[in-house]
């Protein structure tokens, strides 16, 4: 059985050869489909709630 990760930022699931993954000092696992989330994340401190891009979204009505 194939386990099926999901970006820690973006929320798209990523196939087991791609992506990366970041070992935080606190020995939290962040998995990543591509550099823009990884980026995004840990060095620009985005919140992935107000992109558009990502599945976290949160839509005002």
């Amino acid at each position: 059985m194939i386990r099926v990760y999901k970006c820690s930022f973006c929320g798209k699931e990523i196939p087991k050869t791609t992506g990366s993954f970041y070992v935080k000092t606190d020995g939290t696992i962040l998995n990543f489909c591509s550099r823009k989330c990884r980026v995004s994340l840990t060095e620009m401190k985005r919140n992935p709630r107000k992109l558009k891009w990502t599945t976290k979204y949160e839509k005002k009505f």
